[in-house]
């Protein structure tokens, strides 16, 4: 088992920036990949980046391509999500994920999930 935890969501006015934390219990084959995905009211959750953690190959959806950047603290067994240029549109829920796979953008490819954080963002 892998408990996942999620911290750093807030309000911000358009433009701002925010750090997103995902914070896992232990590093174990179930999480290779770590992934963020955002859940929008009325919405379906929807893939927005993922990081190979052994090799830290990193991967974005075109959305947040540009704005987001990941990172990881293998000591701290954290992941990092920098988004800047933040705007109304980026407004949901974010959860961290992990998956065992190398690479994956399918939600039903993660084994683990975070409770989520709200990401609020003003016009």
């Amino acid at each position: 088992q892998v408990q996942l935890e999620e911290s750093g969501g807030g309000l911000v006015q358009t433009g701002g920036s925010l750090r997103l934390s995902c914070a896992a219990s232990r590093r174990t084959s179930s999480t290779n990949t770590m992934g963020w995905f955002r859940q929008a009211p009325g919405k379906e959750r929807e893939f927005v980046a993922a990081i190979n953690w052994g090799g830290g190959r990193t991967d974005y959806a075109d959305s947040v391509k540009g704005r987001f950047t990941l990172s990881r603290d293998n000591a701290k067994i954290t992941v990092y999500l920098q988004m800047n240029s933040l705007e109304p549109e980026d407004t949901a829920v974010y959860y961290c994920a992990a998956s065992r796979r190398s690479a994956a953008r399918r939600s039903n490819e993660y084994d683990y999930w975070g409770q989520g954080t709200q990401v609020t963002v003003s016009s």
